[in-house]
């Protein structure tokens, strides 16, 4: 490899993290229920990426490749308890304008709801509704079977809404993009705007 093709190497890297950084960052926040845990899980993920990058495909699809390493690598911390499960506890600061505010506060209650889930439960629900993957994917990433995810599924969701009973249900409805129960905001950090899910 010359100079200017590990330079090129780089400098795609770089723009891949400044445009996806911060969408990982939020979906490791959900998936370990820690923002310090999360930013730690990101960099050690990152890591792993950079000293594969130039053997990976990079005009198809790195967002995969991440959230790969991004689960496996949060499940081997789970499994060898590197990290403690806390709630998130703070709001997040809102932003002028009272239906921001109120989408950052549904957005805040519901990540501490998820964050009171199992990690499989959690990791099932961030991964099937956040980031919007098939059943079959998401039971591939977790290495169990799709009846397992629809399991965790159902508990998760059925969870969310016995901890979010008192919560506005329009409030919660308006910003769902799934479900009865899940805050599309808590997936977006609080932005505007709604996902579908297969």
């Amino acid at each position: 490899m010359t100079r200017r093709d590990a330079e090129d190497l780089d400098e795609r890297f770089t723009a891949f993290v400044r445009s996806r950084g911060q969408h990982h960052l939020r979906m490791a926040t959900l998936l370990t229920g820690n923002p310090d845990a999360a930013e730690d899980l990101v960099q050690a993920s990152l890591l792993k990426l950079y000293r594969v990058w130039p053997r990976i495909d990079t005009s198809g699809e790195p967002d995969a490749y991440l959230r790969r390493v991004i689960v496996n690598t949060g499940r081997s911390w789970w499994r060898t308890r590197w990290r403690r499960e806390t709630p998130v506890p703070e709001v997040p600061e809102a932003a002028e304008g009272e239906d921001t505010a109120e989408r950052h506060a549904v957005a805040a209650l519901v990540r501490e709801a998820l964050a009171r889930l199992s990690r499989q439960q959690r990791a099932v629900l961030v991964l099937r509704y956040c980031e919007d993957l098939p059943e079959a994917e998401v039971a591939s990433l977790l290495g169990c079977s799709a009846g397992a995810v629809k399991t965790h599924a159902h508990r998760g969701l059925r969870a969310l809404r016995e901890s979010l009973g008192d919560l506005d249900s329009f409030a919660v409805n308006q910003r769902a993009g799934f479900g009865q129960s899940m805050s599309a905001t808590a997936c977006d950090g609080g932005q505007h705007g709604r996902r579908s899910h297969r």
